[in-house]
């Protein structure tokens, strides 16, 4: 039952539609066989009267041809509409001829006259529906041909129209799904197994399906000599305001008006040039507000301009809308510890939001001066510097937000620290010579730098010499690639007076990636220990 907007008696042929569809699906018993019928019988009495507003509607054209003058444009129209009411009636002749047939060869009315003889005879219609298996010659394959007869016809009169009517189990949208169902023929998925109330309350709806796709075209054709009488079905309130936000102090203006629709005509609404999805008669715009220059305030005023056609008496009437509108220039907040500066070479985390756009916002970034990489959160972003100052530029949804701009701080170099036997040592009071044995040479990052990039803060000493020293001359030396070295040999020569030379000769710090990189430490990295 597809098509443009429905009417009521549309719809409730749909829920019947459905409702039939379902029973179809039980077991048969006597209280569903009076449903098929109640359900066969509200939808003759649907169909009888939407008979009567079809003829209406063609009597209604061929009136206003006359009221025209019969101009040879017109007459075109009433002829096309007599073909469709011809074709029309004589497919609903057949539906009620084969009706007929059926009831007859399963013995009549009962004895009342309130129902069926017998309402059951599944094998009487099969029979007389869909034939012997071998030759497929029943009545319904007949019907087949001329329901997809004339959905070929309708086609011209009705864009809306299906390729086929009758459909089978592979092309139905329900028994597509069933697997008992979907190699059905059209006769078989219809008549099959079926009782008679059932088939009539089949026949039934693809009356009303035939009726329906009339009635569409004959509107069609009636809207092309303005025969469509157009009634306001629905009028409604509304307020146009002058700005949706007022500052406290000021004036709050707006207009407000009725408006109303019409079921009988769908107008054509576009928005800047393009074509907009009418629901209801009211046509969406929609689209994502963008703006390149901003006042001091951070607003900039727009326009967006739009037109509603309608068929007025066979004319078409534009109506132009323009509507104008402020774009508030989103502020971006930057979220982080070191949010003042970033740190070069490293990768400092910041979480960037855009309040104003809510659930909307989808942000993309980029950056000059260093590399942005998206995190798994939204808003998170990680900024590797590689210049003195990086611009993080921020995006929603493929559209410009702004603009950041971070200065770059060098990485403060690490400051060192020698422990003698796991305890620090006092450079100027010394330590007994013969104590000199277990040495580590630390690298301590300063703090702020680890407070904030702990992952980046982390520093080794990778290769030191260490020198016992006499005098002016040196008695020993050592070399390691660890911060801890074993100078035991140093303690057994040494002497009062004696002390130890260390040269840090290479730093490395792991980065984010866990790769070392070479790092300065803090002085000249050269210190003495005095023995005693």
């Amino acid at each position: 039952m597809a098509g443009g907007k429905e009417t009521p008696r549309q719809k409730m042929i749909g829920m019947m539609y459905l409702v039939l569809t379902a029973l179809l699906a039980l077991q048969v018993n006597s209280a569903i066989l009076l449903k098929f019928q109640f359900i066969d019988e509200s939808l003759k009495d649907v169909n009888d009267k939407t008979i009567t507003d079809n003829s209406g509607v063609v009597t209604n054209i061929k009136s206003k041809v006359s009221e025209g003058g019969n101009r040879d444009k017109d007459k075109v129209v009433l002829e096309s509409a007599n073909a469709v009411r011809q074709q029309t009636s004589e497919l609903v002749n057949f539906i009620r001829s084969t009706r007929d047939m059926l009831v007859q060869k399963a013995g009549g009315m009962n004895e009342d006259g309130t129902g069926y003889a017998n309402p059951s005879a599944e094998d009487l219609v099969a029979i007389n529906m869909i034939g012997p298996a071998s030759a497929k010659n029943g009545a319904a394959y007949d019907l087949e041909q001329r329901l997809n007869n004339y959905a070929k016809f309708m086609k011209q009169y009705n864009p809306n129209m299906p390729e086929v009517l009758a459909r089978d189990g592979k092309t139905d949208p329900m028994a597509s799904k069933d697997r008992s169902q979907r190699n059905k023929d059209f006769a078989q998925l219809n008549f099959e197994a079926t009782p008679l109330v059932a088939a009539l309350a089949t026949l039934s709806q693809k009356e009303a399906e035939v009726l329906k796709y009339e009635a569409d075209a004959l509107q069609n054709l009636a809207q092309r000599v303005g025969a469509d009488i157009i009634k306001f079905e629905k009028i409604f309130a509304m307020a146009r305001a002058e700005s949706k936000t007022v500052a406290a102090g000021t004036k709050y203006r707006a207009e407000m008006f009725i408006a109303a629709s019409s079921d009988a005509i769908t107008p054509t609404m576009t928005y800047n040039g393009k074509p907009l999805n009418v629901v209801d008669g009211k046509g969406i715009v929609e689209f994502t507000a963008a703006a390149s220059n901003y006042d001091a305030d951070g607003n900039s005023k727009q326009t967006w301009k739009g037109q509603v056609i309608i068929d007025k008496n066979g004319e078409k009437e534009v109506l132009p809308v323009e509507e104008t509108y402020i774009v508030a220039k989103p502020v971006i907040q930057v979220q982080s510890a070191s949010v003042q500066a970033l740190y070069f070479q490293c990768a400092n985390e910041l979480n960037v939001q855009v309040p104003a756009l809510g659930a909307v916002y989808d942000p993309s970034f980029s950056a000059a001066g260093g590399s942005a990489i998206k995190g798994a959160k939204k808003g998170q972003v990680t900024i590797i510097p590689n210049s003195t100052e990086v611009k993080l530029n921020v995006s929603s949804g493929g559209n410009a937000i702004g603009t950041e701009t971070f200065k770059v701080r060098p990485i403060p170099r690490p400051s060192l620290a020698t422990l003698v036997n796991g305890k620090p040592v006092d450079q100027k009071r010394g330590i007994p010579a013969q104590s000199i044995r277990a040495v580590e040479i630390q690298a301590i990052p300063e703090e702020g730098f680890k407070q904030f990039l702990p992952n980046e803060a982390r520093y080794r000493v990778t290769k030191w010499r260490a020198f016992l020293v006499r005098g002016s001359q040196p008695v020993d030396q050592a070399e390691f690639s660890s911060p801890k070295g074993d100078l035991s040999r140093f303690a057994a020569k040494a002497g009062k007076g004696d002390r130890v030379t260390i040269e840090v000769m290479e730093v490395k710090r792991l980065n984010y990636q866990g790769n070392p990189v070479s790092a300065n430490a803090a002085g000249d990295g050269i210190f003495t220990i005095p023995l005693n």
